[in-house]
Parts: C-alpha cells; structure tokens; sequence
C-alpha cells in the first residue's frame, strides 16, 4: 500500500466540531452529546479541553450532582490532538499510549474530532 492510499484523520473525522463553554453545566454538555449522538465536546480553553461521557461518569459515580457542576469542574485539560493528515494507525497508537478515547483534530484552530469508535471503524 502506498502513502497516496492510506487514510488520514481528515478522512474520518467528525465535523463540523462540537464545542461548549467551560461555565456551561455538566447536564446541559450530557445533554448536548446525546442529542449529537456523541461522546466528548471540546470546551475553547487555554490550555486545550474536552469534556467526555467518561468524564462525566466519574463525577456521578463520586455523587456530584451534574445539575450544579459546570464543565470546567470536570473537563480534562492539557488534551493531546491530532494533525488532519495523521494516518489512522498513528492516531491508534496515540490513543492507546495515552489511554485516551478522542482526539480533536487541529489545524491552525480545531477542525473536528476522531474516536476510538473511527479508528476501530476504519481499521477493522
């Protein structure tokens, strides 16, 4: 297989990318994702953020109500990402160091956002 045949993130990747505010609660992101029918959201920070279905798990499962949490009290922070042009065995090895289930895919400014779900997709 050549280079020219191989996918890239930018191939596979969910766009346009979802995103909410760090203030926002964790009810109204859960809300957002189902409605969406995803798993994570990125929230605009400095340094970079995602708020997970895992994320919010955690802070149930510790009895925090998600009615008076906002994101940014349970958000991930420091995020990795991926290039467009990552090919998806880069980005399944990536995922699989870092322990991770997505990456948002940056370019100059995020353009979308890959899954594990993707890369199990396409690479099986």
């Amino acid at each position: 297989m050549n280079t020219d045949d191989r996918t890239t993130v930018e191939d596979v990747m969910s766009a346009p990318l979802e995103t909410i505010a760090k203030d926002a609660t964790v009810m109204e992101a859960t809300q957002q994702m189902r409605e969406k029918d995803i798993n994570a959201l990125v929230v605009r920070t400095t340094p970079r953020a995602i708020i997970s279905s895992t994320d919010v798990l955690d802070a149930v499962a510790e009895g925090k109500d998600p009615t008076e949490l906002e994101v940014s009290d349970v958000m991930t922070t420091d995020v990795e990402t991926a290039a467009p042009d990552l090919y998806m065995e880069e980005v399944a090895a990536m995922m699989t160091t870092y322990g991770i289930k997505h990456l948002p895919v940056v370019d100059d400014d995020y353009v979308g956002m890959v899954s594990s779900t993707d890369v199990t997709a396409h690479l099986s």
